[in-house]
């Protein structure tokens, strides 16, 4: 009887089974055609067919995409919202401050888009990737790791290895042009690994670095996933996808950031025992860290919460910092202004910059700042509708994407006349006043805006400064051959090219 019992169940669990798929599929397929219909009013950035939406229409490179991307906003820079369907996925683009405004600063909606799930397997679902109770307890206890005292700590490191920039890129001067992007990329390196995890790594004195090209590489199989709907399963991604380059790029990124924490492990409970203090890190604060139960964070919490801050915390400052090399290499006027704040401020010393002196570079910010606006390190990103919303009498249903398309925000014409024009001084406290606080966003806003917004700051100040300090740059490629590549960081396509001159009396007293 127990053999009969058996072998019934058998076909009922199959039967079982088919019909809990069936119902699954159902609800998926309702779901999208309802959503179908409520979209169908949005303007489409191309030709919509079912199931497979516009994913046949996105370029694979990732310098067309950009471009792609760009034509489809500048086709519609007057609607307020358009849509694009990746397989059964709906995303709206948005770029106007007054529809960005009502998603960004809504805590509804602070859940990170779909594609972000990607991410997952590299950084985990910390700070960057997390949400609702998760990630407001892990911002809570990482804010004061950003504390003003903390920051005058790092901005040792930060001149200690601008120095060994300057001294790197002294050989190039009068040589005529040479990519610097790698230059800066391992100075940002180096000062995101020893204000984050306490470990030299000399990065600049060894410009293959294994990480950075790991980084490079994880980044554009990320964003080539995110726009290839048919490998989102990892079963496809596997065996029929880049599964195999994403699991050892991933092995290698992740061996990097263990060996460091295990290390700083070790070194912090000899430190302990000795009673000496070292100069602090970010690792460090995360290994003495408790939540409000007095619980400690696991190495897993920890190497997610290092992991992100490695990527994020010198890949986008280094983009950034290279824009705006670029930027002032092509405007010699604006480069000259930078230069004689920096004479006012540091007169003909060679001392390194204190907090009081970054204060002071007000003009140089405003370069940054301008930079950031043409160029943001992160030139797009997606959250989740957590609700439906209204987006200028369109209706957008809940579990939609929405993209903003923060390069294009930056350019509207509105608030930024003549938005391609490098001009620093948009930024002069009485040029900003009137400006809605979602037309610039380079850091993000709202809930989920940049915890280490004064960081960076902070860091391309004093790279920059000390650069302009001891050369004259000039940029050896015009704005057409940059040619940016929209992954998740925003790279030019072949580097920055420039020319040095060093700073002599006659070049500098202007």
């Amino acid at each position: 009887m127990a053999i009969v019992a058996a072998g019934v169940s058998v076909p009922l669990l199959g039967v079982g089974l088919l019909l809990v798929l069936a119902a699954l599929t159902y609800k998926q397929l309702s779901t999208y055609l309802k959503n179908w219909m409520v979209m169908k009013p949005i303007p489409a950035v191309s030709r919509t067919y079912p199931f497979i939406g516009n994913a046949l229409d996105l370029k694979t490179d990732a310098v067309e995409f950009f471009q792609q991307i760009q034509g489809y906003v500048e086709e519609f820079r007057n609607m307020p919202v358009i849509k694009l369907w990746l397989g059964t996925v709906p995303f709206v683009i948005l770029y106007h401050a007054e529809t960005v405004e009502p998603i960004v600063s809504n805590p509804v909606h602070m859940d990170k888009s779909i594609t972000y799930s990607f991410l997952h397997p590299w950084l985990g679902t910390g700070l960057l990737t997390s949400t609702g109770p998760k990630w407001r307890q892990r911002r809570k206890m990482l804010t004061p790791t950003f504390h003003f005292t903390i920051l005058q700590d790092f901005l040792e490191v930060m001149n200690e290895q601008a120095e060994v920039l300057v001294n790197k890129l002294a050989p190039q001067a009068g040589k005529g042009p040479f990519n610097c992007f790698n230059y800066i990329t391992l100075c940002a390196l180096d000062i995101i690994c020893e204000t984050a995890m306490g470990k030299k790594i000399y990065a600049q004195s060894n410009s293959e670095s294994e990480y950075v090209q790991s980084v490079y590489k994880m980044s554009d199989i990320i964003s080539r996933r995110q726009r290839a709907p048919w490998f989102w399963l990892d079963f496809t991604y596997k065996y029929f996808g880049e599964g195999n380059v994403h699991e050892s790029t991933l092995k290698l990124l992740h061996s990097f950031t263990y060996e460091v924490i295990r290390e700083r492990a070790e070194s912090l409970k000899k430190e302990d025992e000795s009673k000496t203090r070292k100069r602090r890190a970010f690792l460090d604060m995360l290994l003495k860290t408790k939540d409000e139960d007095g619980n400690s964070m696991s190495h897993q919490d920890i190497q997610e919460e290092v992991d992100t801050f490695m990527f994020r915390g010198h890949d986008t400052t280094a983009a950034a910092m290279n824009w705006a090399l670029h930027l002032l290499g092509s405007h010699p006027d604006v480069h000259r202004k930078v230069q004689r704040e920096l004479r006012e401020v540091f007169g003909a010393s060679d001392r390194v910059a204190d907090m009081e002196d970054l204060k002071q570079l007000k003009y140089l910010e405003c370069v940054i700042k301008e930079a950031l606006r043409l160029f943001p390190s992160v030139p797009f990103f997606a959250r989740s509708l957590r609700e439906d919303a209204k987006i200028n009498g369109f209706k957008v249903p809940s579990g939609t994407n929405a993209i903003i398309v923060t390069y294009a925000l930056h350019r509207d014409p509105r608030y930024f006349p003549e938005p391609e024009e490098f001009r620093p001084e948009r930024f002069l406290p009485e040029n900003v006043t009137g400006r809605p606080p979602y037309a610039y966003i380079p850091f993000s806003a709202g809930l989920r805006n940049c915890i280490g917004q004064r960081f960076a700051l902070m860091e391309e100040k004093v790279v920059l400064s000390s650069i302009l300090r001891h050369f004259n740059v000039k940029t050896s490629q015009s704005r057409e051959e940059l040619r940016p590549t929209g992954g998740l960081i925003l790279r030019p396509e072949s580097g920055i090219w420039i020319q040095l001159e060093k700073c002599d009396e006659a070049q500098t007293n202007l």
